[in-house]
């Protein structure tokens, strides 16, 4: 009755009212910033291939993962009708190289806003740093969550290709060279996952819209790609066709873009299938140091972006 009469007494005084409505308080264990960044990374590694949601928002993922399994299948198919033991498709470029561009950059453009420009649109932002979560804490989830995503579009295929080769081989000599001949080409695959991921989420994070946040992500990847092959064939064919060497523009018009500067670093660190860009040689080193500064600047980019983000 006291209780009755004092709330009553709040609300004609013009104060404010707290009702027990029957709610069950919380009593259970409270998650640290490990349990969170873990769930907030499941939640937007399933997100990126449209995971949780309807069946339109699982075209892109299903689409780009068939196309870049597609070379791994044929080649299998080809080995087990001809019963020959020879690959054709190499795991280190695995070519077509353009099949690979075009595919992730669909993918990244795609994707990207998925696990980024929702949230930002929905501005829950201040809701997740209300957690005991660092300011860095979350975009580092959702560049590793992004990171695995484009790990499994692009290291699947490979383990695609391996598996289909190696159950047509006798030895285990030619097992053991098919295994060597895989582990450069996942290594170099990684590196495309985090350059590729870390550049791909910058980009979209920019807009809370999605139309926007794709159209950076596209325009920056194909502008760059398509003016590093400008101007290597330029560097090509601008000075004669006697040239017994690429041009030193040829050599290093690969810089400009992620994906040929990828692909430089990989015939430096020793690959011999060609690729889209000549042969660095001298140039190699270059090559390595634009692939740290792609990654650098898409992941202090990210970081950057979100100090930002959270404060506003």
């Amino acid at each position: 009755m006291s209780a009755e009469i004092t709330a009553a007494g709040a609300a004609a005084n013009g104060a404010g009212v707290i009702h027990d409505i029957g709610y069950q308080a919380y009593d259970g264990p409270r998650l640290g910033r490990a349990q969170i960044m873990l769930a907030l990374g499941w939640h937007s590694l399933k997100s990126a291939f449209g995971i949780g949601r309807g069946a339109k928002a699982k075209i892109v993922p299903v689409f780009t993962f068939a196309v870049m399994c597609a070379p791994a299948v044929v080649n299998a198919i080809q080995l087990a009708v001809t019963g020959t033991h020879t690959r054709v498709v190499p795991y280190d470029t695995y070519r077509p190289v353009a099949l690979r561009v075009l595919v992730l950059l669909i993918f990244l453009a795609a994707q990207a806003p998925e696990v980024v420009s929702r949230d930002l649109r929905s501005h829950v932002l201040p809701l997740y740093f209300a957690r005991p979560i660092r300011r860095a804490d979350y975009p580092l989830a959702k560049l590793a969550a992004f990171v695995a995503a484009c790990l499994v579009l692009i290291e699947v295929p490979l383990l695609v290709l391996y598996v289909g080769t190696v159950t047509q081989v006798r030895t285990g000599s030619a097992v053991w060279s098919e295994t060597r001949a895989l582990i450069p080409g996942l290594l170099l695959g990684a590196a495309w996952a985090a350059v590729a991921a870390a550049l791909g989420l910058l980009f979209a994070s920019f807009s809370s819209r999605r139309a926007y946040a794709t159209g950076s992500v596209a325009i920056f990847f194909f502008l760059t790609w398509t003016l590093a092959l400008l101007l290597t064939s330029i560097g090509e064919h601008a000075f004669g066709p006697g040239l017994q060497q690429p041009s030193a523009l040829a050599r290093l018009a690969g810089l400009i873009s992620p994906f040929t500067a990828l692909d430089g670093m990989r015939q430096w660190l020793g690959g011999t299938s060609p690729g889209p860009v000549p042969d660095p040689g001298g140039y190699g080193a270059l090559y390595g140091i634009a692939v740290l500064a792609f990654l650098l600047a898409g992941a202090g980019g990210l970081l950057l972006r979100y100090r930002k983000v959270g404060v506003a």
